[in-house]
């Protein structure tokens, strides 16, 4: 009986159902989804990427021989839901190691719960802005890059393309956002680049999930924007490409943020997404990265890949995957201080987190060569690189068309400063002290 019920749980990690049924030493990755509803062509492939990355883990031994297991649970991208879904898993197999919410409504939703259960939340390239500020939000990991660094990269690309800072003054800027936590993130930061190079910034809200956006297009059409950025997810960004084309609007004048900037966006579009641009949270897509080649063989010429062959390796897959990476490597980094081969708790992944050091060399070990940069954080720095590139879709796939920018460290620290405090005033909340930095 003991033997069969063993070989039951197996079965259900390889059908990628999850480990539903933990066994004792193995860490557990809870994933919050949405496999269903508007967001699902988008919220899919990054699942199936993080799935398979903690299945690749497994394949290689586990982290330090901790094997990992995951539970999905099925947000559909609603608040409401992703909370009910933390509060179903946060306690199972031994408590969860840490949560990936993949929703800034969600993010929100969760900050203040995260620090009663101890249990960190990694938001890579998106969430709260100020969260960044580990001395204040000490539970919140917006690695790799916030909305406010993905704004001010994107007003430096456009800015370096016209000339210089000094050729926006004047021009048209328009933001056409989710209406929504994720959507307004961008917007205090464009506000304070307007003041300072005076151009005009139209703030164009579109209301979930995104398919009408009629009235949005015959503001563009009207007021003929010099450039439009986009903050759309799931389907609000392919309706935008297509009420672009209809309008008459240059998809070359168009930029949307690393969530606005995949193949689901733009392959229903065809030749009409020609020339769109987006940002690439410093990977693209990575069909010859080394980890996509260790995934084939590794998970899917096994038989048990989570979605199909052909997605590994595209962009929203690569998200998910370095998503799931940078979870298991917070939990690696612990234990270098906790025990090489325990189980971490979410505290002590907590500190994992906060004292990645993931240099150029790890990054290749990982199989990462070519497609992330390093990525190390602090106690006051919860995000650990500001690094991104421009990418065009040529009509059949994208392109790196831009160097290598950061975002501009004398804007953006003071407003996360700025705001971290009115939160922190806000919740009654004190600054952390060095000692507790050491905790």
């Amino acid at each position: 009986m003991k033997f069969r019920t063993l070989a039951l749980a197996g079965a259900l990690v390889a059908a990628g159902i999850g480990a539903a049924y933990a066994q004792a030493k193995e860490q557990f990755f809870p994933a919050l989804v949405y496999r269903t509803g508007a967001y699902a062509p988008n919220g899919v492939p990054f699942a199936n990427g993080y799935v398979d990355y903690l299945k690749l883990v497994n394949a290689r031994g586990g982290i330090n021989g901790v094997k990992v297991s995951w539970e999905e649970c099925e947000t559909g991208y609603a608040t409401d839901r992703g909370v009910e879904c933390y509060e179903r898993l946060k306690g199972k197999n031994g408590g969860a190691t840490l949560f990936q919410p993949l929703s800034t409504g969600i993010t929100f939703a969760l900050t203040e719960k995260a620090p009663i259960d101890k249990i960190p939340l990694i938001t890579a390239g998106y969430g709260r802005s100020e969260s960044t500020d580990g001395m204040v939000f000490k539970w919140n990991f917006p690695l790799a890059g916030t909305y406010w660094d993905a704004a001010d990269i994107l007003l430096q690309h456009v800015a370096k393309k016209d000339g210089g800072w000094d050729k926006l003054k004047g021009k048209k800027i328009a933001l056409v956002y989710h209406d929504s936590p994720y959507g307004k993130e961008p917007i205090p930061l464009m506000q304070e680049r307007q003041k300072l190079h005076g151009f005009e910034l139209m703030l164009l809200p579109v209301t979930h999930p995104g398919v009408e956006q009629k009235a949005t297009w015959l503001q563009i059409r009207q007021q003929r924007p010099d450039y439009v950025f986009l903050w759309g997810w799931g389907v609000m960004n392919s309706t935008a490409l297509k009420e672009a084309q209809a309008t008459g609007y240059p998809r070359d004048k168009m930029y949307g943020v690393w969530w606005a900037g995949a193949e689901p966006d733009v392959k229903d579009v065809g030749d009409g997404a020609k020339g769109y641009n987006a940002l690439a949270l410093q990977h693209g897509a990575e069909p010859n990265a080394k980890v996509v080649k260790d995934i084939l063989a590794m998970v899917h010429d096994k038989g048990q890949g989570t979605g199909p062959r052909d997605e590994v390796g595209q962009v929203l897959y690569m998200r998910g995957l370095m998503s799931a990476m940078l979870g298991v490597e917070g939990v690696r980094r612990a234990q270098e201080r906790f025990g090489k081969g325990k189980v971490m708790t979410g505290e002590q992944t907590r500190w994992g987190l906060e004292n990645l050091a993931l240099d150029q060399k790890k990054l290749d070990d990982l199989g990462f060569a070519g497609v992330m940069r390093p990525i190390s954080t602090s106690c006051a720095d919860h995000r650990g690189a500001t690094w991104a590139r421009v990418h065009t879709w040529d009509g059949a796939k994208w392109n790196f068309t831009s160097d290598w920018y950061q975002s501009d460290e004398t804007i953006i620290k003071s407003m996360i400063r700025s705001a971290a405090d009115k939160y922190a005033a806000e919740k009654k909340l004190q600054r952390r002290t060095p000692a507790d930095c050491q905790s």
